[in-house]
């Protein structure tokens, strides 16, 4: 599974993680992002959004 929504495009960020010594070594943010079965254009597809997307009311959810 990709790491990026498919509403806002939101994806894996990267940076620095600072130990308390201040060392730094590089890391990775990714995006909580789950498959949500949805109907578009009257047919069933599965899409692969954020949380924050879905909570925002973007698409609704198919149960």
């Amino acid at each position: 599974m990709s790491r990026r929504c498919e509403i806002c495009g939101k994806g894996v960020m990267s940076g620095n993680k600072v130990s308390k010594a201040y060392n730094h070594s590089r890391r990775q943010w990714k995006p909580n992002i789950v498959a949500v079965k949805t109907e578009l254009g009257g047919t069933t597809m599965t899409i692969k959004m954020c949380t924050r997307c879905l909570k925002s009311g973007y698409v609704n959810k198919k149960v």
